[in-house]
């Protein structure tokens, strides 16, 4: 019997096809990119801090951070990982998540294809960071064999600022981005209990519907049909104030990630 759209997530009688736990001192970079679309920048100033200890993954944004792309995206300072990567020549205009117009490849990239989901389940288990310049996110984005599948599946985006002292606000939905087919369908839900500590973030993707959860609990669906592999995006940002200045005394910044897993679809 297929379950209504606002059934709980129920993997109790399921195993993960991958179970993404940070675990042996290192990572696993034949499953992660440790960079941050570096095809529009560079891998040198684009690469992701991180550190892997008992408690998992962590990201981190540290006062020595530069900027990685100033000329494109200003003063914002990014620690990120992402399971696949592609990019056209330099200066051609084919590179995966065309975040503004007329961006040019900087820096050609090599086909990565390190873990790609179509279907099924991904769940993250993360904690978000309380902080007024800071967001941290899980967003897997298509992998963009053709250019118009690029749509992204944002399964947790939390914005320091809307972190309080009983909960918080999480970003939900499916985002657009530069797939014609779709439309953003992407909303902030109330969360009750400490947003610093861990919390699982997950969705459930048939090819004409996508549920979303947070521990457990529906809290969207989307009707629409996406259909093509994704890659996940996982990251924390910093971003810039308008004096320019920075709060140094709270860095680092840092994400703190237990686990990453997905489900072959039933």
């Amino acid at each position: 019997m297929r379950a209504t759209p606002d059934a709980p997530l129920d993997l109790s009688d399921r195993e993960p096809d991958v179970d993404e736990r940070f675990d042996g001192g290192r990572l696993d970079t034949a499953r992660w990119w440790p960079f941050y679309t570096p095809h529009w920048s560079t891998r040198d100033a684009s690469a992701a801090r991180w550190s892997i200890g008992p408690g998992g993954l962590e990201l981190r944004i540290d006062a020595d951070t530069a900027p990685w792309a100033p000329d494109l995206d200003g003063d914002v300072r990014v620690s990120h990982l992402q399971t696949g990567q592609h990019s056209g020549p330099v200066g051609s205009e084919r590179g995966q998540h065309r975040f503004r117009t007329g961006l040019r490849v900087r820096e050609e990239q090599p086909e990565h294809r390190g873990w790609l989901v179509r279907h099924g389940v991904i769940e993250v288990r993360m904690a978000a960071v309380r902080h007024p310049d800071v967001m941290v996110a899980f967003w897997p984005i298509g992998f963009e064999e053709r250019p118009d599948d690029c749509g992204e599946l944002c399964i947790a985006e939390i914005f320091g600022r809307e972190v309080d002292d009983t909960g918080g606000l999480v970003g939900v939905g499916l985002k657009a981005q530069n797939d014609p087919r779709l439309r953003t369908d992407f909303e902030k839900i109330r969360v009750d209990g400490d947003l610093t500590d861990f919390h699982d973030y997950a969705v459930e993707w048939a090819p004409e519907r996508v549920r979303f959860f947070i521990d457990g609990r529906w809290v969207k669906t989307v009707e629409q049909r996406m259909d093509y592999p994704v890659q996940f995006m996982l990251d924390v940002y910093e971003f810039p104030r308008t004096d320019g200045t920075r709060d140094t005394a709270a860095l680092p910044h840092v994400l703190r990630v237990a686990h990453v897993r997905s489900y072959a679809a039933r």
